[in-house]
Parts: C-alpha cells; sequence; structure tokens
C-alpha cells in the first residue's frame, strides 16, 4: 500500500478590510484611515498538522510582501498556532499574544514607549507570540513564552536569525525584532525595523 500525502495549494488573497475585521482594533486618532488597510488572507500551517487560512489586517503597501513571506512559510512547513485579527480579542495585545495568535494591525501605543506602534501602521506582524516573546526588563510578555526566553533550545515556530522565518521576512526587506538588543522582540517582524 503506497501512502500519498496530500499538499494543499497555498492561498493568498489581498481585499478591503471589513468594519468586522477592525472594529475593536481601530479607533478615532489612529495614524492611519481605514482605507489604507487591506484584509491579507494566507495558508499556513497548523501545530496540529493541518492546513489553514489564517487573515492579518495591514497597510495595503506591504500586503504583497506578506503574500510572499506566508507563501514561503508554507512552502517550508513552518508551523503557525493561530491568525486571526486582534478585533477578535476585542483589540487587546495582551490577549492576543496570550492566545499565541500571529497578527498584523492594532491601533495601539508602542509596549515601554509613548509613540504609536508599527502595528498602528499596518506595517508589523507579530509570529508566534509565546515561541517568541518579546523580552522587556527582563519579563517574558506574553508570560506564557518565559520557556522561550532561552533562544538555545530551538523549538517548532520558533524565530532564529538563520531560521526560515527570519529569512522569509528579511528576502522582502523587512526586519526583526529579535535582533534588538536591549529588548529583543522575537514575535516582532516590521517594515521600518521599529
Amino acid at each position: 500500500m503506497q501512502l500519498v500525502a496530500l499538499v494543499l495549494a497555498f492561498v493568498g488573497t489581498i481585499s478591503p478590510v471589513r468594519q468586522q475585521d477592525m472594529r475593536s482594533s481601530y479607533h478615532a486618532g489612529c495614524p492611519i484611515a481605514p482605507a489604507e488597510l487591506r484584509l491579507v488572507r494566507v495558508s499556513y500551517h497548523g501545530f496540529d498538522g493541518r492546513a489553514h487560512v489564517g487573515a492579518l489586517v495591514l497597510h495595503r503597501r506591504v500586503a504583497r510582501d506578506a503574500v510572499t513571506v506566508f507563501r514561503r512559510l508554507y512552502a517550508a512547513g513552518f508551523p503557525i498556532r493561530r491568525m486571526i485579527p486582534v478585533s477578535a480579542f476585542r483589540g487587546s495585545d495582551d490577549a492576543s499574544m496570550a492566545a499565541d495568535n500571529t497578527s498584523g494591525f492594532n491601533c495601539r501605543r508602542a509596549v515601554g514607549g509613548s509613540g504609536w506602534s508599527e502595528h498602528a501602521y499596518g506595517t508589523a506582524i507579530d509570529v508566534n507570540p509565546v515561541e517568541n516573546p518579546y523580552v522587556l526588563n527582563g519579563r517574558a510578555l506574553p508570560p506564557a513564552g518565559r520557556a522561550y526566553v532561552a533562544r538555545s533550545r530551538v523549538r517548532r515556530g520558533m524565530a532564529v536569525r538563520t531560521g526560515v522565518l527570519v529569512r522569509a521576512f528579511e528576502s522582502v526587506g523587512w526586519r526583526w525584532g529579535g535582533r534588538w538588543t536591549a529588548s529583543p522582540d522575537y514575535q516582532h517582524f516590521s517594515l521600518s525595523g521599529r
């Protein structure tokens, strides 16, 4: 008996964002208008070993970059826990991170700062926050990421310097927060490097 693996074709679509995709993550005073945002749907491999289609809200100018990145990750079989807009978590970055959610746009201030986060511009993506925590003043964000602060033991879903996740984002000119020296943000990828 011969086993045949079913490989599903990658899906990558870009469409106008709907109010329901950002109802809790967008508010008056945000630095960009909703018309500048797009809903990006892409295939990904879950930690369950199955193919899924997830959604990110991103700025229209980086939507194609995201499709390129996730096409590469899909081809490599890189696992992602889940991928839904932050509005599903009522705009709470903490709740989205705790759910190990890969996310894009969220109109919020930068953690530990007073300026806008790159997420507020739709030009940043956080990938697998539990496996790739933000280490701020020695604390892991989210707290469940504590087990992943020591980066020497590489496990599934982690971003590592020469790994497929970091290379995929760098191939489109994005920068990885894991290279920050003071407070590395292993989940964070952005167009600006901030």
